[in-house]
């Protein structure tokens, strides 16, 4: 997160250390290949929020490229539940990364990795309740695995950097013909009053706060769908959305620089921003009234998917 200093604690293969302290290999394979996978879990007063759902993605990544689970479920709760603790709780992004760990250069596997675990946090800003974003379309000229949660992320640097340029904030990526998502987020759209956002598949990270979001609209009725996003669809959209899990749902109101909706959040992303925020608070009195800060996988996670 620009400008937010990390917390003072973090974790690394073991230990809870100072984040100054943490020194990690330069052979380590997260740091020549970028072979290794990665998790952004929110905390809301200081309880992991979605946890489960981020742990059946973090649990889908590793399988995906062949690295053993370091920790395994309980592990990664108590990590992720004694992290937050250490960097006084209240509301954190907590951040979760396993690399195929130390071995010499060699494009091929280690015989018998062991992985190298490292974690930390910064601080959570709240989104404000008005304002929006700007996204400019880009070419998606990413791998043909975006549904994992790689570490790798050149690619998606490059995409931001160039939206950056243009004075925006987020790439919004195109391949052949059709949105995928952002640099950054997932991406949704209003069009002729139906909530409409990419379908599940290698080309775009199956976001856990895109899934809330479409179950959220479903639990209040509003017309929603996975389908493609053609190029033309989306220009003409009546509502734009970003989702992310620190970023939550954010208004596009402006597209290569020309105004969406007006130039003002909607109303259906006003509707929905709503149902978030009440489904964080309630995560938030479970806190306070002494309840497990862990919730049950989503269905798709239970179907097997990532959360």
């Amino acid at each position: 997160m620009a400008g937010v200093r990390a917390c003072p604690t973090a974790y690394l293969d073991g230990v809870f250390l100072p984040l100054e302290e943490a020194r990690i290999s330069p052979l380590d394979r997260g740091f020549l290949f970028g072979d290794g996978v990665y998790e952004v879990v929110p905390c809301y007063g200081g309880r992991p929020f979605l946890l489960e759902r981020h742990l059946a993605r973090l649990d889908r990544s590793l399988r995906a490229v062949g690295l053993p689970d370091p920790l395994g479920p309980a592990g990664w709760r108590h990590l992720a539940g004694e992290l937050a603790a250490r960097n006084g709780g209240g509301d954190l992004a907590l951040y979760l990364q396993v690399t195929r760990g130390v071995a010499p250069r060699d494009h091929r596997f280690p015989a018998a990795p062991r992985p190298t675990v490292f974690a930390y946090a910064n601080p959570l800003r709240p989104p404000p309740a008005e304002g929006g974003a700007r996204a400019v379309l880009l070419e998606d000229l990413r791998w043909g695995r975006c549904d994992i949660k790689a570490i790798s992320l050149l690619a998606n640097v490059l995409a931001r950097q160039a939206a950056h340029r243009r004075s925006a904030d987020e790439a919004i990526l195109v391949r052949e013909g059709e949105v995928t998502e952002g640099a950054a987020s997932n991406v949704f759209a209003v069009v002729e009053g139906v909530l409409l956002t990419p379908p599940r598949s290698p080309r775009l990270l199956p976001g856990v706060t895109r899934d809330l979001v479409l179950e959220l609209a479903a639990e209040a009725g509003l017309p929603c769908r996975e389908a493609p996003l053609p190029v033309g669809l989306v220009q003409r959209a009546e509502e734009l959305w970003l989702t992310s899990s620190t970023r939550e749902v954010v208004p596009v109101l402006a597209l290569d620089g020309r105004p969406v909706g007006g130039g003002r959040p909607g109303p259906l992303w006003r509707r929905v921003h709503r149902l978030y925020q009440a489904r964080k608070a309630r995560w938030r009195e479970g806190g306070r009234a002494g309840v497990p800060g862990t919730e049950p996988p989503g269905p798709a996670a239970a179907a097997g998917g990532a959360g």
